[in-house]
């Protein structure tokens, strides 16, 4: 996550400090040791457990009421559903978690970093542009976990319903479960990782630059070339599948658990 943030916050009009994955790697352990991998490690782990609360709160929440006289979630629905998931959490969790994450490691790329951890970050953060400054990037940030979340529960439902056919109670192994997971999760990165490095630019310490997000993705554009909104694919996706495979298969069995728990109360 902290390698995919550099190469998305790295502007070749700069021109570019980083030259491939490794680069990034090697100079940031050079100037900051092991450690320096995991800045901004805090927000992701404060922000982990609210944030999928949210996302399969409102995804069972909206399926409850999206499922046919059978019971069943169609394709379709299930992107619905996933969209709105993905709203939700952005707006709710995602975008000050995210926003937060993002300074703290451009932070540590500058030549004079003034954020010594978290708390003291976030002080730092509000006192200088109030609570706007942790909801910067709102629209990208929307943009990009609703269409995360609908490409992920669309494949997942639909990979869920050619697996089970018609037998909805046929039973999933974790391991079917989580090479589900990991598929929805790289639909995703290879469906909006252009909305990721727009959404991880106007959250940056330079956001300033940018009248709005169809001006961030207008200068990207025009100073980069298209290439640019694919930076950071190859750390993103790494981390992306490992994170949905995992997230999905706690989530399939902790369903099943409270599932056998309400039958028997």
């Amino acid at each position: 996550e902290y390698v995919k943030t550099q190469l998305q916050l790295d502007e070749r009009a700069n021109p570019p400090r980083y030259r491939s994955i490794g680069h990034c790697v090697r100079l940031t352990i050079q100037e900051h040791g092991v450690k320096g991998l995991y800045r901004g490690l805090s927000s992701l782990l404060y922000g982990s457990i609210p944030k999928s609360a949210v996302r399969f709160g409102m995804f069972e929440f909206l399926s409850n009421i999206a499922k046919d006289s059978n019971g069943k979630l169609d394709n379709k629905r299930s992107l619905l559903c996933g969209l709105g998931a993905g709203v939700a959490e952005a707006v709710l969790v995602v975008c000050p978690m995210e926003t937060i994450k993002v300074k703290f490691i451009h932070d540590q790329s500058s030549s004079n970093p003034k954020y010594k951890g978290f708390f003291q970050g976030v002080r730092e953060i509000v006192r200088e542009q109030g609570l706007r400054g942790t909801y910067q990037g709102l629209t990208a940030t929307v943009l990009k976990q609703g269409s995360n979340q609908a490409i992920r529960f669309f494949v997942m439902t639909s990979l869920r319903n050619w697996y089970l056919g018609d037998n909805p109670h046929k039973k999933m192994n974790p391991f079917i479960t989580a090479t589900f997971g990991a598929t929805a999760g790289a639909a995703s990165v290879f469906g909006n990782t252009p909305l990721d490095v727009i959404k991880t630019r106007m959250q940056g310490l330079e956001a300033h630059k940018y009248k709005n997000t169809l001006d961030c993705a207008y200068q990207i554009l025009k100073k980069e070339g298209l290439l640019a909104f694919y930076k950071g694919t190859v750390p993103r996706l790494g981390r992306v599948c490992l994170d949905v495979a995992i997230v999905f298969v706690i989530y399939e069995e902790v369903v099943n658990v409270l599932n056998k728990v309400w039958k028997t109360a």
